[in-house]
């Protein structure tokens, strides 16, 4: 099973989370373009480890939110979304094509991740921008969203994604932020989780449990005990 992790997010005096730890750990990393985090240094360096340790890159682009960690709603014209996500992408995409990589998906952030997994108008705008920077690029979503026929109708590869330490509705959604016990700190059960989404294609919700199917698990860069979760399932050889 792919591992990827949410990367290149610090920016300016500002560290989030602990990148060069991770990417023993990890097969793929969605690197930040600038808009909720990452600056242009850190991104570069993002890229290069990244190289270094053969790890698949994507693009990480967000609503146009620094302040607010690219995690707050915002109301965008179809037109502006999609210029802004085009921005985004291929600035990434000519920084890894210049350090001699190669970008592989586009997997959007926060609250623009979210919200393109519910409401087409808000996806369609990405896909159009993602297809007209390079149709060989995935789009790695929400696993079980109605996001993946959307793709699908559109033509774009789907990358189903699940997520290691976030909890779920029982109507597959994640939790929101703003909600108790939203975000998995304890090792232990995002281990258990990964194992049910891996060996049994289900995840436990707050009113029993959801079936899913996902071709790649995601853990937050930004999670405090994200490189314990990384070792516990590397031990556990899943």
């Amino acid at each position: 099973m792919d591992i990827n992790c949410d990367m290149g997010e610090s920016y300016g005096r500002f560290t989030v989370g602990q990148d060069e730890t991770l990417f023993p750990y990890i097969t793929s990393c969605s690197i930040a373009c600038g808009f909720h985090g990452g600056d242009p240094l850190t991104i570069q360096k993002t890229i290069q480890a990244a190289l270094k340790h053969k790890v698949r890159i994507g693009a990480h682009p967000s609503y146009p939110d620094l302040v607010g960690f690219g995690r707050r709603n915002m109301s965008l014209s179809s037109a502006e979304l999609k210029a802004s996500v085009l921005y985004q992408i291929a600035a990434l995409k000519g920084m890894v094509e210049s350090l001699g990589g190669t970008l592989s998906y586009v997997k959007p952030h926060g609250a623009l991740y979210n919200t393109m997994a519910q409401n087409q108008a808000e996806a369609f705008p990405v896909i159009d921008a993602i297809q007209l920077l390079d149709p060989q690029l995935a789009l790695m979503g929400l696993a079980n969203s109605p996001l993946e026929e959307w793709a699908t109708e559109k033509g774009i590869q789907f990358i189903p994604e699940a997520f290691a330490d976030r909890s779920y509705n029982r109507d597959g959604y994640l939790r929101a932020r703003r909600e108790a016990n939203a975000l998995i700190t304890t090792p232990s059960k995002a281990l258990q989780q990964v194992t049910y989404i891996i060996k049994e294609n289900k995840v436990v919700t707050s009113k029993g449990f959801f079936s899913i199917r996902a071709k790649s698990i995601c853990i937050h860069g930004d999670n405090p005990v994200v490189l314990d979760i990384l070792k516990l399932l590397k031990k556990s050889n899943l």
